[in-house]
């Protein structure tokens, strides 16, 4: 485990990253913290917001001041797992060739996979994905490849359905949070973005994102370190596991909602797995704020983000999804007790 006082140089290097990326994506602080939350937990990101908004820049951003290797790959409805792990081409001398796809070609140097579009992306290739961002391997050439240091961000538009796959269940658990980047309202920022011609290159905009700015290499003990250094109460405790249980009884929990049956609301409530995925990301929250302690600020400012897509609804109730998630979420800050 790290020294508390290079826990606390590694929260300049994480703030000193989300103002570089802020510089360059304006108006979007909220989002901005929660991937720096994310990458510090280890989890994977996936963002949705409607066309235009900047979900590609800020995750280019981030992974320019992330630094080490990075590969982006396009969602398209012709894309096959293969062509994650190996790409064939035939050569200037016209023999055939194959080489490693984006998956393989760094090896562990790979510290950012970005897949754009990713609902455009058949199921299988979300598979293929699923047991990368969960083992961080995969298996091709007769053997195992490991990228112990990656982590997957990954985008969708919220407007276009036509030739889309909606994730399954379990892809979309395996995403640490899902974030929803809304269109700014700030009347100077909206100011800016349009008119100051600064913002209408990409590349010129991402030119002032400071490049490299973490070891990514340590990341993974930084964040296994974090995780050890903020400790919980067992009030804090007690209110995580009840928050938990309204995930899966809302209506125990006096938790209503306009137009809804509460009692047939809820087909399966969260996971252990998320319940942990809000934990580490709620100790790094603490962490950047300067603590080495959880209050319940801490498991509210990641809950909608870590846990709003791992409650599943019943059939008659999914395809309110968008609405009804984030409603109950909200619910269940409101209405269960805080310590």
């Amino acid at each position: 485990m790290l020294s508390e006082e290079a826990l606390q140089d590694w929260r300049s290097n994480a703030l000193e990253l989300e103002n570089s990326v802020a510089a360059a994506v304006i108006g979007q602080q909220p989002v901005i913290r929660l991937i720096t939350i994310a990458l510090f937990a280890r989890g994977h990101v996936l963002l949705e917001g409607d066309v235009g908004v900047g979900k590609t820049t800020i995750l280019r951003a981030f992974a320019r001041a992330i630094g080490g290797e990075f590969e982006r790959v396009e969602g398209t409805i012709d894309l096959m797992p293969g062509d994650l792990v190996y790409h064939t081409y035939v050569d200037a001398q016209g023999a055939p060739r194959i080489d490693p796809g984006p998956l393989l070609r760094h090896g562990e140097k790979l510290s950012t996979f970005f897949f754009n579009e990713i609902n455009r992306a058949r199921p299988q290739v979300q598979s293929l994905l699923l047991r990368a961002m969960a083992e961080r391997s995969v298996s091709a050439f007769n053997r195992e490849y490991h990228f112990p240091h990656m982590t997957v961000f990954a985008d969708r538009n919220k407007v276009e359905k036509e030739e889309t796959f909606e994730l399954a269940s379990a892809a979309r658990d395996r995403f640490m949070f899902e974030l929803n980047m809304p269109t700014p309202t700030d009347l100077a920022v909206r100011k800016r973005l349009v008119f100051d011609p600064a913002f209408h290159d990409v590349d010129e905009v991402l030119e002032q994102v400071a490049k490299g700015l973490l070891p990514w290499r340590e990341l993974n003990t930084v964040a296994a370190s974090i995780q050890r250094y903020v400790s919980a109460s067992e009030a804090i405790e007690r209110y995580v596991q009840e928050v938990w249980d309204a995930t899966e009884r809302p209506a125990h929990y006096d938790i209503q909602l306009d137009d809804v049956d509460m009692e047939r609301l809820v087909l399966a409530g969260a996971s252990p797995r998320g319940v942990s995925a809000l934990l580490r990301a709620a100790r790094v929250a603490a962490w950047i704020a300067g603590r080495h302690y959880l209050v319940p600020a801490d498991i509210h400012g990641v809950l909608p983000a870590a846990l709003a897509h791992r409650v599943f609804f019943t059939p008659i109730y999914e395809l309110r999804r968008a609405e009804l998630a984030q409603a109950l979420v909200q619910g269940i800050m409101q209405r269960v007790a805080t310590p």
